[in-house]
């Protein structure tokens, strides 16, 4: 496919990155830094403005896909609103658009087809429903719904102290509903068996039905019945959407809930939007702010400012003064691993969510979603098998399935099952799979 994306600044970058050795990519950017960047990888760049209708048409030829990513929402909606007056036929053209303005989008993911725009993604509120998610399960540091919300993953960490170290996989006699799907130990990625042993420090991927998850929610010590304390460093559109989503939702019963926002104007907007929750206009980096707000007795913070070092900063301090967990966001990718490896528990990033989106457009048809787990090492995808698909018909047993991934869950007819060897998969059947980023082409191919 010929794919042309416009902004190549850390979002753009990292789609065609991701796509240029199977794609035809063309990137389009006004910053010549950026445009040097881009040329690094074997694309097509072009120096111009994305909405310049001119530039469009000179890269828009023969194209299927238009990502616009730039820094801009307005530029972003024109050069996809322009685009499709720009193509001979507009229908065999997808487009997608980064916004993040809440005037412009409401949810995560929207679909704007009467001005132009196939998909339109706010990174901002896929991050604060992601956190949410977090939020909602105390023992996790990440959390997802797959099939619409049939099948649950989770991600724990092992703590050093905790009864299952040292024991082997087929000792912890999860329900049937349930799988281990992998285990991140350092920087090994290992997709587990029966004799495998549990170290300390080890993270813990677990994917299965909703229902069966409250035991794995136990073995890794969930308390019921107590309110949490959450703090959340930063109003910006993700602080804001994250506090908002957590007061009116079935959640607000179970968090006490405080925004530190540094800027005044700002934080009297929160407090006047959000009258339950306690906004404090002041510096998340102040350490007797944090102490007088009794930062050492929050179950969690979260640093979502606009500041990746900030972030990183906020999450550091609030880890030694003693909070369980930190959150904290990056927008540049490449931080995620960094923020883990120094002690933040969870490292988020806004990107990923429109990367995703992209992905789902250029694999074709069947790929329901996509969630990319501990910095990108492995990928959770889910599939919808069709008649046509390799998988469908026979055994597993019987078919050739890459070693780097794993067939978690199946959801058939409605029903969710762990899948066996002896088990066939059928047309229309929802199939989560587990894999590690060189597996990918692979599996893909099984499904198409």
């Amino acid at each position: 496919m010929k794919i042309v994306i416009i902004g190549a600044g850390e979002v753009g970058y990292h789609i065609a990155k991701a796509l240029y050795q199977t794609n035809d990519v063309v990137i389009v950017d006004q910053n010549e830094e950026a445009c040097a960047r881009a040329d690094e990888l074997d694309v097509h760049v072009i120096h111009g403005n994305g909405a310049n209708v001119s530039i469009l048409h000179e890269a828009l030829e023969n194209a299927g896909l238009l990502v616009a990513v730039t820094g801009s929402d307005e530029v972003n909606i024109v050069a996809c609103m322009a685009s499709k007056l720009t193509v001979h036929d507009a229908t065999k053209l997808k487009t997608v658009a980064r916004v993040s303005n809440p005037d412009y989008i409401d949810k995560p993911v929207a679909k704007r087809p009467k001005i132009g725009i196939d998909i339109m993604v706010c990174p901002e509120l896929t991050l604060a429903s992601e956190v949410a998610e977090i939020l909602a399960i105390p023992s996790a540091i990440d959390a997802e719904l797959f099939a619409d919300g049939k099948v649950e993953m989770m991600e724990f960490v092992v703590p050093s102290d905790h009864k299952i170290v040292g024991k082997q996989m087929q000792d912890l006699h999860l329900a049937n509903c349930c799988i281990v799907s992998a285990l991140f130990r350092d920087a090994e990625v290992i997709i587990p068996h029966g004799g495998d042993v549990i170290e300390s420090n080890d993270h813990i991927v677990v994917i299965g039905k909703p229902a069966a998850m409250k035991e794995v929610r136990d073995l890794f010590g969930e308390k019921t019945g107590k309110r949490s304390k959450v703090m959340i460093i930063g109003g910006g559109v993700v602080g804001f959407y994250l506090a908002k989503m957590v007061a009116n939702s079935e959640l607000n019963g179970q968090f006490d809930l405080k925004i530190i926002e540094s800027d005044k104007d700002r934080s009297l907007e929160i407090a006047e939007e959000l009258p339950d929750v306690l906004v404090l206009n002041g510096d998340g980096t102040d350490i007797n702010l944090l102490k007088e707000e009794g930062i050492s007795e929050m179950d969690v913070v979260i640093s979502v400012t606009n500041s990746d070092e900030k972030n990183l900063l906020c999450a550091l301090l609030a880890k030694q003064l003693g909070v369980k967990k930190v959150i904290a966001r990056s927008d540049r990718s490449d931080y995620v691993s960094l923020f883990e490896m120094v002690g933040v528990d969870s490292a988020v990033s806004p990107r990923q969510a429109t990367v995703n989106e992209v992905l789902k457009l250029t694999f074709g048809q069947g790929i329901e979603s996509i969630t990319t787990i501990e910095g990108e090492k492995a990928e959770i995808v889910e599939y919808t098998a069709s008649k046509k698909s390799k998988i469908v018909g026979k055994p597993l047993k019987n078919v050739k399935f890459p070693s780097g991934a794993i067939i978690s869950m199946v959801v058939h007819n409605g029903n969710t099952v762990v899948p066996r060897g002896e088990y066939v998969i059928k047309e229309g059947d929802r199939v989560v799979v587990f894999c590690l980023q060189s597996a990918n082409a692979e599996v893909e191919r099984l499904f198409k």
